[in-house]
């Protein structure tokens, strides 16, 4: 088990919206707008031009360094949540209130949580696709804890 948060503030976590989840990490090698980018039927990511494209992130947890753009990727992400298809958690390296509301919204309307964090690049740089990962955040602008339960088996050598 690796904690990949601390007491330094550099590498701790800070809370936008509140929660616990725990699943195999999604690592997104770019940012992902929601809208249009997600179906919220099915948790796959459907932008045709996304590295991940096809990719499901249904009880993951989205690794990503950002949001990208539309206020309505909030209503996708909430739309998601009740449907049981989105992440178990979102790590990001640039805060986005525009996913923080999403699940904030989905919270109040559906009585889910899906945690949406801000963590260092030391630290979301210590998480790969397949890690399992277990976020934790209690109130917006808190500290938040991110913990690699166990890491994914390394790929072949020379592949």
């Amino acid at each position: 088990m690796t904690k990949a948060s601390g007491t330094d503030p550099e590498s701790r976590g800070r809370t936008l919206a509140p929660g616990s989840g725990q699943g195999p990490a999604v690592v997104l090698a770019e940012p992902l707008s929601l809208w249009g980018g997600l179906d919220p039927k099915t948790g796959v990511i459907v932008e045709r031009r996304h590295p991940q494209a096809g990719a499901s992130v249904r009880g993951c947890v989205v690794v990503m360094p950002a949001g990208r753009g539309s206020s309505s990727s909030s209503t996708v992400l909430a739309e998601a949540i009740r449907n049981d298809t989105a992440p178990a958690a979102i790590v990001l390296r640039d805060p986005d209130p525009i996913l923080a509301l999403g699940s904030m919204v989905a919270s109040e309307l559906y009585s889910v949580r899906c945690p949406v964090v801000v963590a260092a690049p030391s630290v979301s740089e210590l998480i790969r696709t397949g890690d399992t990962v277990q976020v934790m955040g209690s109130a917006p602008g808190d500290p938040a804890e991110i913990t690699i339960r166990s890491r994914a088996s390394p790929p072949p050598a020379g592949r």
